[in-house]
């Protein structure tokens, strides 16, 4: 025990000279003039204390409301010290363009937190994989090819919309009385995705011991890995692994692994059952499918399998639920906008009660409110943290050093009075005419960018972009919704609490009556 104290005092030691000295360094390089050429400075920021920089800045609040808050007092592009990491952090509508329209290539490495190293997930992951790397584009190609390409999503598109009449004919059941909204659309969610990709009801299938297990592991490793780590601020003491975050997340990993091997074992055993069988087997054909028809020829190896699974079913469910959450807690704030979606879909869906995918496409006015609520509301406030790959990188006048993390604000940036008018009011009508009627999810216009933006666009937006307005509208229309007794509009809380997602602090309970 006193080695290892001695260890790390020693280490923090060595850390903190090394600082000093990082730091006069960047200071005699990027200040002044030399050689009669200018040179290009370091962003602004705040000044940071010795050691721990400007952590202390960072502890109150919710993080992007801070950075925010800083961004105005030191600029839209702005220098951090977190421990001995430095970061620059992007605040701006016109240093996000800069930053993806022109050096897209040089920013799009990821700066990898050590959790995410645990059991060697880091180097089969295509969220933390760099780009340049060819295993990143060929798991990505895998993705975008059979779980999110045009003719994937058609091909699952019964499936989703089954499982959205299950989460309207589970809340019926609790019509009359308060729900807690989120959790009802999340446990359906997780079923949706699961049952699409995978042909596993996560939540309902209670005789699967391997899907009832999945739901709390993603959740506990996503939270896990947005933990603040000593490793990560100080790279020095990184192989102690001092507060043992990385030992516990590498247990989470490979009890996870081996719920997922469970549920591929258990797909390569109905395969096989099926294949010495005249019965049709109803699951071929999906995205579990044609991974496994990749691994038999060597395509992908079992642990690529389970990276690509975790990947898409950790990222997918919430961003979904949680903005159809936020979107119903916005309408029931505005009644007036409500209303107008509730004659939306009257005059666009006359009788019919059940709504279908392609039906969505017919409601602009809904199609609005999501993309507001999203802009407003995003449920990944600060993006994945990014990394320069190499010099020469230059946003809003100020070098960006190869090595430095580059954290997107999406929360400010979707907030910019320069690209937005009235920024901090719901206003879905934005959408509809003008400057805005255009602007879409895949953020080429750089100010509505709540699955990124560059080669790090979120490869579950067209899937996202088709359920959330789905699950809303069928929402709607199922039921009218009324707050509980003694609550108001006025008074709904929309209060946001930034954990491993954008989530309210209040969860929202409302009551669903039936419409008949």
């Amino acid at each position: 025990m006193e080695h290892a104290l001695w260890l790390l005092c020693a280490t923090l030691a060595v850390s903190t000279l090394l600082y000093y000295l990082a730091n006069m360094q960047s200071r005699r390089r990027h200040s002044g003039t030399g050689g009669g050429r200018r040179r290009i400075l370091l962003p602004p920021g705040p000044r940071p204390l010795p050691l721990v920089g400007n952590l202390l800045d960072l502890r109150a609040g919710n993080l992007h409301h801070t950075l925010a808050s800083l961004a105005r007092a030191h600029g839209p592009v702005m220098r951090l010290r977190l421990g001995l990491t430095t970061a620059v952090v992007v605040s701006s509508r016109d240093a996000a363009r800069e930053a993806f329209a022109r050096h897209d290539g040089s920013l799009s490495a990821r700066a990898v937190p050590d959790m995410a190293r645990a059991a060697g997930f880091a180097e089969r992951s295509m969220i933390w994989l760099p780009s340049s790397d060819p295993r990143w584009k060929s798991l990505r190609g895998v993705v975008a090819t059979h779980a999110f390409s045009p003719r994937s999503l058609a091909s699952a598109r019964g499936v989703r919309e089954r499982k959205v009449r299950d989460m309207v004919s589970y809340i019926r059941v609790h019509a009359g009385q308060p729900v807690d909204v989120g959790r009802a659309v999340y446990g359906g969610v997780i079923n949706l995705v699961s049952s699409a990709l995978f042909a596993v009801d996560v939540v309902d299938d209670v005789g699967d011991e391997s899907a009832q297990g999945l739901r709390e592991l993603v959740e506990e490793l996503v939270e896990a890995i947005v933990k603040p780590n000593v490793s990560d601020l100080f790279p020095f003491p990184r192989p102690l692994d001092i507060q043992g975050w990385r030992r516990w997340t590498a247990r989470r990993f490979h009890k996870l692994f081996r719920v997922l091997d469970g549920i591929v074992d258990r797909r390569l055993a109905e395969d096989e059952a099926s294949s010495t069988s005249s019965k049709d087997d109803d699951t071929h054909g999906d995205f579990l499918g044609a991974l496994l028809e990749l691994m038999s020829t060597g395509k992908l190896t079992r642990g690529d399998v389970r990276a690509i699974m975790f990947d898409v079913f950790g990222a997918g469910t919430g961003t979904i639920a949680i903005t159809v959450e936020l979107a119903m807690a916005e309408l029931l704030r505005h009644p007036s906008i409500m209303a107008k979606v509730r004659m939306e879909l009257e005059s666009a869906l006359g009788n019919t009660k059940a709504i279908e995918e392609p039906d969505v496409v017919s409601l602009p006015y809904l199609q609005a409110v999501v993309k507001e609520a999203m802009r407003l509301h995003p449920v990944a406030p600060i993006l994945l943290p990014h990394q320069a790959s190499e010099d020469g990188v230059v946003l809003g006048g100020y070098a960006v050093p190869k090595g430095c993390t580059v954290i997107f604000n999406s929360w400010a940036i979707m907030r910019d009075p320069a690209a937005w008018e009235r920024p901090d009011e719901f206003i879905p009508e934005r959408f509809l005419d003008g400057e805005h009627e255009t602007v879409g999810f895949r953020g080429r216009e750089f100010k509505l960018i709540p699955f990124g933006s560059g080669r790090r666009l979120c490869p579950g937006l067209p899937m996202a972009e088709r359920v959330v307005p789905l699950v809303l509208a069928s929402l709607l229309r199922a039921f009218e919704w009324r707050l509980p007794d003694g609550v108001s509009a006025e008074q709904l809380n929309v209060t946001e609490k930034f954990t491993t997602s954008n989530v309210l602090a209040v969860p929202l309970r409302a009551v669903p009556i039936v419409i008949t």
